[in-house]
């Protein structure tokens, strides 16, 4: 399942439960995502960015390309991830020609395939092998699940974080070790360790 799927449901769901339940899980729920954020190492200006960047470009590849349901869109400091299939490479550039004049973003990483459209099947197979992946980061006792961003898009595992390079290497290691990838992409934004410490 794709990102802003997932981002689109999850939202709707939130909303359906602080509707019914009232202001104490309104409160509780907000101290857990004001406590995700706070592990996240990008600004909570750019967490808020990335989210609307998400939605505008949903929205303008929405309005201006045709055959686009299987587009996944994901962003991470201000830098887009596109993944999933397109029909043909007249719709891979237009997604991105799309996206690129969005507000805020600063960088396309453009990973669409030119193929058929994933069967839910696929999807829910690349949803498990995602969860397995932040289950073997918990299990390392030096990597936090709330640094890396894993996209997973047939078998093919997408990691984008601020990290540093020995962090990144053991991110990527352990990802590819999780049955069933077939191959790690690094699209990470690199910092010193000094940075790291003041993080």
């Amino acid at each position: 399942m794709h990102q802003v799927c997932r981002f689109a449901v999850a939202a709707a769901l939130l909303g359906s439960v602080l509707g019914l339940q009232g202001c104490l899980p309104l409160a509780a729920t907000g101290v857990a995502m004001s406590a995700k954020a706070m592990m996240d190492r990008r600004t909570v200006g750019a967490q808020t960015e990335d989210a609307e960047i998400q939605v505008r470009a949903l929205n303008r590849i929405a309005s201006s390309v045709k055959d686009h349901g299987g587009v996944g869109i994901t962003s991470y400091n201000r830098r887009v991830l596109l993944t999933g299939q397109v029909p043909d490479a007249a719709t891979k550039r237009n997604v991105e020609q799309a996206v690129l004049p969005i507000p805020g973003v600063k960088l396309v990483h453009n990973e669409l395939q030119v193929a058929p459209r994933a069967t839910l099947a696929s999807e829910s197979r690349d949803a498990a092998l995602t969860t397995r992946i932040k289950a073997s980061f918990l299990e390392q006792k030096e990597l936090n699940v709330n640094t890396v961003k894993v996209v997973t898009e047939g078998g093919v595992v997408y990691l984008m974080g601020l990290v540093t390079e020995r962090e990144g290497k053991v991110y990527s290691g352990v990802a590819s070790r999780v049955s069933g990838v077939q191959r790690v992409v690094t699209l990470f934004e690199y910092i010193s360790e000094e940075a790291l410490n003041r993080v």
